[in-house]
Parts: structure tokens; C-alpha cells; sequence
């Protein structure tokens, strides 16, 4: 039996991901440190995730991936603060130039220079970029400003890059980089052995307590046609409404997922419809609501409150200027919980309300809505807003004080989320 996989058993290694087409080698980076006995924790910056997907690296460490460095643990620990205490060794992979000249000079205004300026751990970086932008002075000067750190540098490769040239700028070849992680713990003692020092993982098996039910889920945002160009929408990606479909699905539920435009992958598994506007989403949702067997309907698209009160059949020519004359648009969620409530079973009904500045109007919103649950957020506040892959928002339970969650990971809102609904549909079955 070979000892070369041995010195990461029991380890705990962060995985820093940030934004070179590279990144998406980082998913088989966890495997082999996974495989190698490592336990890993993916820090992502904003536009790694980009180009691959949080939910992606959490599947494969089975571990929240973190994002923002404000960002709060279950128990409110400072999420970054612990791992950077509890790390063996860091890796990141791939590391931009602009990454480098940031670690290079202490700014930590992302997760991955703040946990790396914050941890006594062994740091090994992997550049990948351009080739010219790899030879260039300013970059040199920072790597070699990191080397004076004590940081491992693994020089990229020889080979294609993405801008079509061939040159080095390459990331490394992932079991060079295993490598590099060996030997920076080589000798060393596990630092924080007990499962309880570090971040907490994803428990493995995912509970299957949705078996049966059937959730409609909203999600993206509508296009409200000026002409066969042009339209009035807004800025959701659809991350929210993906995330809350993904999670159903992971713990068994059947899926119908009805999306406006949206900027991120949709679940194969779900049921997709297509409603470009909000009249087509409105039909698509009571059409999902007549057969009476769904037990969630969640709202979490964003649709638009006004659209043109005429769509030219034509491109409007620009020289002859443009006067809008706007109409209000369905209230799809009220008309939906008019609906539900004459059922005999009716479906937990959740709406989402985005605010910018206050949430002083929610709680009358949720109440005139009728909804069991309202989500509300502050779509102005960073890392809570259209096509962030985090969110800070408060839910809203008609006639109890309003609950502020922390800022965490949409699919760990989506989750929690879903045990709030499941308890909904449990107390109300046991009346």
C-alpha cells in the first residue's frame, strides 16, 4: 500500500476558487482531496461563481461553500474566522492576477485574501491566466511578494488558453497540485482534529420528508414586451426560485418549476415551464394550481408590477422618441391564494416581497396577500440582491414578530425554507 495519499487523512483544507475560466477544474480538485482523506471547504469569490456553480462544490465537499466574509455560521460564528483557524493548508486554485495583487497587498475585500490573511496555515497558489498577463512585471512582482510570504507558488503550465493563444498561463495539473498540499502538511499535526473546531458539514444523507408532495415553485424574472426588441423587466437571475427547485427535489418532492428569463442552469428534474410574461406565468400558475394536488405553491419570481398598455407589432424607430403608457400587471400571488384557499387541502402558499432601503411594508403585504409565509429581503444590500448566490432575508409568519435570518448561501435559505413550509402543512394537517 502506497503512503503518497496518507499526509492529508483527517486534514481539513479550504479550496480558494476565484475567477479565471479555470475554475471549473476546482470540482475535480475536491475529489482528489476528498479522496485523498482531506476534508475540504470551498471559499468562492463573487465571479468564480460565475463560472461554476456553489451548488456544484457543495455536492462534492458536502459542505456549505462560503462566499461572503460577513457571513454567519448556524451557531453565528464568523464563518471565515473559523475555517482560517481550523485550516491544515489553503489552496488557491485558480488564483487570477487581480487576486494576486490584492493577496499581494492585504486587501481583503473577498472571502479568499480575508480567510488567507487571517490563517497561520500553509498557502499554496496556483495562477491561471493569460500569457502575457502571466509575464507581465506587475504580475511577477506580486507572486513574487507572495513567495516572500512563505506562500507555495505552483507555476502554471504550457498549453491552450482561453483566449485561443498557446503560452503559459495554464493551471497546473491537479495532481501537481495535491502534490503541493502533501507536502506543505508534510510532518505537520492536524490542527483542529475535532469536527466541532471547524464549520459545520452538510449531513450526507439528505431527508427525504418531501416524498409525495408536489411543489410549484415561481422563479426569474418577466419581460414585458415595448416591441418585438424591447421590454420592461428587471434584474433577477432566477437563483432564489432554482435553488428552492433543487433543494425540493434533493429531498424528494415532485417539481414544477415555471420561469420567466433566468441566468442559471434549471433542474432537469423538474417539470420546466416557460412563461416569458407575467399574463403567461399568471395561466401557467393557476393551470398548476386546478388539479388541487399541489402542496406548496413558492413564489419566488420576480414579476413585473407594470407593462406597456400597447406592444408595438413593429421595432419602434429611435429618432421618433418613446412615450410609455404602463398598466399594472396580475397580482398572480393574490389571485393564487384566492384560488388555493377553496380547495379542500389547500397548498401552503409562499410569496417573496423585494424591497430596497426598509421592510416596514412587508408585513402588511403578507397579510393583505393571504400567504402563510412572505420572504422578504432588501434587494439594495450587498450580498442580498438580484443575482448573488447569497441572501439575508426575513420571514414573514402572518401574526408572529417578524424572523431575520442570517446571510447564507440561497440553497440554505431554499432549505430552511422548506422546513418552515413542511411545518406549515404539519400543523395545519393536525388540527
Amino acid at each position: 500500500m502506497t503512503e503518497s495519499r496518507t499526509p492529508l487523512a483527517g486534514r481539513f483544507v479550504l479550496l480558494g476558487v476565484t475567477g479565471s475560466i479555470a475554475a471549473y477544474k476546482a470540482a475535480e480538485l475536491v475529489r482528489l482531496l476528498t479522496t485523498a482523506g482531506a476534508d475540504v471547504q470551498v471559499l468562492m469569490t463573487p465571479t468564480a461563481a460565475h463560472f461554476i456553480g456553489p451548488l456544484t462544490m457543495e455536492t462534492l465537499s458536502r459542505r456549505r461553500v462560503m462566499l461572503d466574509p460577513l457571513e454567519l455560521l448556524p451557531d453565528h460564528r464568523i464563518g471565515h474566522i473559523v475555517a482560517a483557524d481550523a485550516a491544515d493548508a489553503i489552496l488557491v486554485a485558480p488564483a487570477t492576477a487581480r487576486w494576486l495583487g490584492a493577496m499581494a497587498n492585504g486587501l481583503a475585500d473577498d472571502i479568499v485574501t480575508a480567510t488567507c490573511l487571517a490563517s497561520p496555515a500553509p498557502v499554496v497558489v496556483a495562477p491561471a491566466m493569460d500569457g502575457d498577463m502571466y509575464a507581465h512585471p506587475a504580475t511577477r512582482h506580486n507572486i513574487e511578494r507572495l513567495r516572500g510570504y512563505g506562500y507555495a507558488i505552483v507555476e502554471p503550465e504550457i498549453g491552450p488558453l482561453a483566449s485561443g493563444q498557446t503560452g503559459v498561463g495554464r493551471l497546473a495539473d491537479p495532481a501537481r497540485l495535491l502534490a503541493a498540499v502533501e507536502a506543505a502538511v508534510a510532518g505537520k499535526p492536524v490542527r483542529a482534529p475535532d469536527p466541532a473546531a471547524r464549520p459545520p458539514a452538510i449531513d450526507r444523507a439528505v431527508p427525504q420528508d418531501l416524498a409525495g408532495w408536489h411543489i410549484v415553485v415561481t422563479a426569474g424574472g418577466t419581460a414585458e414586451p415595448i416591441d418585438p426588441v424591447r421590454y420592461i423587466g428587471n434584474r433577477s437571475s432566477g437563483r432564489m426560485g432554482v435553488a428552492v427547485a433543487e433543494a425540493a427535489l434533493a429531498r424528494g418532492a415532485r417539481v414544477t418549476l415555471i420561469h420567466g428569463q433566468t441566468s442559471v442552469p434549471l433542474p432537469d428534474a423538474a417539470q420546466l415551464i416557460s412563461t416569458p410574461t407575467a399574463a403567461e406565468m399568471r395561466t401557467a400558475v393557476l393551470a398548476a394550481l386546478s388539479d388541487a394536488d399541489a402542496d406548496a405553491l413558492i413564489m419566488a419570481a420576480a414579476v413585473a408590477d407594470f407593462r406597456p398598455k400597447q406592444s408595438a407589432p413593429k421595432k419602434l424607430a429611435r429618432a421618433a422618441g418613446l412615450t410609455l403608457e404602463l398598466e399594472p400587471t396580475e397580482d398572480i400571488l393574490a389571485e393564487a391564494v384566492a384560488v388555493a384557499r377553496t380547495q379542500a387541502r389547500p397548498p401552503v402558499m409562499v410569496g417573496f416581497a423585494a424591497e430596497t432601503g426598509s421592510l416596514d411594508r412587508v408585513a402588511e403585504k403578507a397579510a393583505r396577500k393571504g400567504v402563510d409565509l412572505l420572504v422578504a429581503n432588501d434587494v439594495s444590500e450587498p450580498g442580498s440582491g438580484f443575482g448573488t448566490d447569497t441572501n439575508r432575508v426575513t420571514l414573514i409568519v402572518p401574526g408572529s414578530p417578524p424572523e431575520a435570518w442570517p446571510q447564507m448561501s440561497k440553497s440554505q435559505v431554499a432549505h430552511r425554507l422548506l422546513d418552515r413550509v413542511l411545518a406549515v402543512r404539519t400543523d395545519a394537517a393536525s388540527r
